[in-house]
């Protein structure tokens, strides 16, 4: 069976449930597999990233080519 008709019998199989505890199991499930990228960075990560959001929301910016020139 291909994966388009594994997705179609998936789907179909979901709409027709009416079983709320099932429903339920899948989307966690499908949560569960798609975790948000930010719960899984680091504290210090996180935090890094924020700062850089406020320096360019200030106008702190750095060109693409100075920038390059700052790693190389």
């Amino acid at each position: 069976m291909d994966i388009k008709t594994t997705k179609l019998k998936l789907l179909k199989t979901i709409l027709e449930n009416e079983n709320s505890e099932f429903i339920q199991k899948v989307a966690d499930f499908v949560q569960n597999e798609n975790p948000d990228f930010w719960n899984e960075l680091s504290e210090t990560e996180r935090e890094e990233i924020k700062q850089g959001i406020e320096e360019l929301n200030q106008g702190k910016r750095v060109s693409y080519k100075s920038f390059l020139k700052k790693i190389s």
